[in-house]
């Protein structure tokens, strides 16, 4: 693991940073973004060492990804050993042992004490994109309901149900049909006041799926208990379970998309524990596989049957080297504690944030559960968004040597996101380098 401190050597990025990213504008479809044009050698723990030999602090886990650290042991052993093994069969041809302990643990950890089964694929978007396939053919109803400033995916259904238009949906459509949109209790938005956020949503909801759709056409409502691309927007308590009660009085299916914030990140195994809600489909992916592509569907049995032989599945899904780098995050999660780590991560974070928010009038609300953190900027005196100060901050802080995101419906929300393993010093400088950042940005 390298050093756990923050270490410039070079400028932010370095000449052997540029002239790999050099190649990269030769060779590489310019529609890949790049954030922070390092490139990487080796990291571990909170910190990324790039070609130049700098020491980054990682506020971004790779979006959710490296919860357990970018080279965890259990994840490292595990993936070497199954390498050795066998790289491929293709589970729907020959199975492994890998693929079937994922879906007994997922059984096991997943809300709700019900009999369930899990279905694993490769990417977040796959997930969403067969939970929807198995609500629909489970009810035989052919419409969905998406959140405002939701995210779900890139491929053709999930950018349909995803809100934002630049960059994820321009001149990409036609999109998918049936699906609908209502409002997400947005609290530092909302107009009625964050008072009144989650029952006015509820509220709208309804009335939009018994007076515009009908409930006996309604599939699945589709929900990120806590928003990630849309700005780390956590919904007003009492939001998800009248959400919970209103499906299931009308027999809609709840699906949690759960893809960034499930698997500890937000101080509960899953972040629907926090209300203790019980989704009947929960999608999971990015922490899931340690940095190994793998998602996962588990729900209810009756409803994961519905769907008979050769309806869902793939060629590399579940791939064996996925699911013992599954297998590895799950004991890193639980041998470790990380939920505690997450909620620790929180306490020491947060009130942080929230200072500055007090003290910066270009900060209108610092927010987020467990290490799923995030500040959102605006104009001084207004809730007018501030994307160029938040990509202002941004950067300042990468010539810091401190990786941050930018996200948010605006782009005007910065997000963190560290490895839960993080250590205490490196996560309080990570802080400091962003505090000064926004006062040299703010004035």
């Amino acid at each position: 693991m390298p050093e756990q401190r923050r270490i410039l050597r070079t400028a932010i990025p370095g000449p052997q940073s540029k002239a790999w990213h050099d190649r990269r504008q030769h060779s590489v479809a310019t529609g890949f973004a790049a954030t922070l044009p390092v490139y990487v050698e080796h990291a571990g723990g909170g910190i990324i060492v790039d070609a130049d030999g700098n020491h980054l602090i990682d506020f971004a886990s790779g979006i959710a990804v490296t919860s357990v650290g970018a080279s965890a042991p259990a994840v490292v052993s595990r993936v070497q050993e199954q390498a050795a093994r066998f790289t491929h069969t293709c589970f729907m041809v020959t199975g492994y042992d890998g693929f079937v302990e994922v879906a007994e643990a997922l059984n096991r950890l997943t809300p709700g004490d019900h009999a369930k089964k899990t279905a694993l694929f490769t990417t977040g978007a796959e997930a969403v994109e067969n939970a929807v396939k198995i609500a629909r053919v489970a009810t035989r109803r052919p419409a969905i309901v998406v959140l405002d400033h939701a995210y779900h995916g890139r491929t053709l259904l999930t950018m349909s149900m995803t809100a934002k238009n630049v960059p994820y949906k321009d001149g990409f459509g036609p999109f998918a049909p049936e699906v609908y949109r209502a409002p997400f209790p947005y609290p530092y938005r909302w107009p009625g006041g964050p008072e009144q956020a989650a029952e006015q949503a509820l509220d709208r909801l309804r009335d939009i799926v018994t007076s515009q759709l009908g409930p006996d056409r309604v599939a699945a409502v589709v929900v990120e208990p806590i928003q990630g691309e849309g700005g780390f927007i956590v919904p007003p308590a009492g939001y998800l379970p009248g959400l919970r009660e209103f499906t299931e009085h009308h027999g809609i299916l709840l699906i949690a998309d759960e893809v960034q914030t499930g698997l500890a990140r937000t101080g509960d195994l899953f972040a629907c524990d926090d209300e203790s809600v019980v989704p009947d489909l929960i999608c999971t992916a990015k922490a899931l596989g340690g940095g190994l592509p793998i998602s996962a569907v588990t729900g209810r049995a009756s409803l994961m049957d519905a769907v008979p032989p050769g309806g869902i599945g793939g060629t590399y899904a579940g791939n064996p080297l996925a699911c013992a780098a599954a297998l590895g995050v799950l004991e890193t999660i639980e041998q470790q504690d990380l939920t505690g780590r997450a909620r620790a991560i929180q306490a020491a974070a947060l009130p942080r944030l929230r200072d500055l928010a007090n003290r910066r009038p270009a900060i209108g609300e610092a927010r987020g559960r467990g290490a799923m953190l995030a500040v959102e900027f605006v104009q001084p005196g207004t809730t007018a968004p501030a994307p160029e100060l938040a990509r202002q901050v941004a950067e300042r802080c990468h010539a810091e040597g401190v990786l941050v995101l930018v996200c948010g419906t605006y782009g005007n929300v910065i997000r963190l996101l560290p490895p839960l393993v993080i250590d205490d010093d490196l996560l309080a400088d990570g802080l400091s380098v962003l505090e000064a950042a926004v006062a040299a940005t703010d004035g």
